[in-house]
């Protein structure tokens, strides 16, 4: 795994090549609407892009992780679907659903069931190189998911374009970025971390999440402000050193939420040991978020290496999807 975080530079440039030469059509009918689906690892490259260009979008965008779909979804929905096997059975059950339902349908998969339907319906489809992890793929995933919205003119601004800037951020960094994270892991891999953001920003903090989950088999669990200042903020009121806090910190927090951060650090502070805050590299938001996924990736591989566990391991999905493949 650390392998495939060291090469995801190179990745986000393949990814760019695959994007620019995508043969893609336009809807015969016009787009009110975007659905982005997909679970895990293909699912999260559309919640960064849908926060990301939530500024400039003039639909909205939904996303989605479940076996079934609004009902909205019709003729003039853009329905983005994502599986980077093509066989994950919810994602499957949702094209279905789409093509049905009459969408302009795009699929992003390196192959399986998810490209033999977008072959026999005659559906835009990228395909993207198979054979990795689906978590090790999200350079692909965003590049295509951008690459997607401004063909359809969903954005205004091509943020595609701006991609080789991050792939210099992250070249340029590359020691400091891993400096970084052998520090963060050497401090959280015995923890429970606990990880805050900005509610714009979420997506980066849920990536981070999964990461430690699958890569270093950490439970672990975050939440966004302001919405954790009226809820679990309350919680904080017995000391407790097993936990970790990991703030993510931008430089576009909106000014409130910076002080509230202000006044929750302190609180943090009073009942756990160890609070760490990471602030992002890079000119841009989506240079930051792409930073901090990166150096994320990298803590959680870090954490595998001290703990002396595979970080490819995911036998306990596997055993889940066997115990499914059992149902009717």
């Amino acid at each position: 795994m650390k392998d495939l975080v060291a090469a995801f530079p190179a990745q986000l440039q393949k990814a760019l090549v695959i994007a620019n030469s995508a043969n893609l059509n336009k809807s015969a009918n016009p787009i009110k609407n975007v659905f982005i689906s997909g679970l895990g690892g293909s699912g999260i490259g559309g919640t960064i892009v849908a926060e990301q260009v939530s500024s400039n979008a003039a639909l909205p965008i939904i996303i989605n992780k479940d076996y079934t779909a609004p009902n909205f979804i019709n003729s003039h929905t853009l329905a983005v679907i994502c599986t980077y096997s093509g066989n994950t059975e919810e994602t499957i059950q949702v094209l279905k659903y789409c093509i049905a339902a009459g969408a302009k349908v795009t699929v992003i998969t390196s192959g399986g069931e998810a490209a033999h339907i977008a072959e026999m319906q005659q559906l835009d489809y990228i395909l993207l190189p198979a054979g990795f992890p689906p978590r090790s793929c999200i350079g692909y995933s965003v590049c295509q998911i951008l690459k997607i919205l401004h063909f359809h003119e969903v954005c205004s601004t091509n943020y595609l374009a701006e991609v080789e800037n991050v792939i210099s951020l992250l070249d340029n960094n590359q020691s400091h970025i891993k400096e970084e994270a052998a520090k963060v892991a050497q401090l959280i891999f015995n923890k429970i971390p606990v990880i805050y953001t900005l509610g714009s920003t979420e997506g980066v903090a849920v990536r981070f999440r999964q990461q430690l989950n699958e890569n270093s088999k950490m439970l672990c669990w975050h939440h966004v402000l302001p919405e954790m200042n009226h809820n679990e903020l309350v919680g904080w009121t017995q000391k407790n050193d097993d936990l970790a806090v990991i703030v993510f910190r931008y430089d576009n927090d909106y000014y409130r939420t910076v002080k509230r951060l202000e006044v929750c650090t302190e609180v943090f502070s009073k009942y756990c040991n160890t609070v760490i805050e990471i602030k992002a590299k890079g000119a841009t938001s989506l240079q930051q978020a792409i930073y901090m996924i990166h150096l994320g990736d990298w803590i959680s591989c870090l954490i595998a290496d001290i703990k002396n566990i595979d970080a490819m391991d995911i036998s306990i999905i596997n055993h889940l999807k066997t115990e499914l493949a059992k149902l009717n």
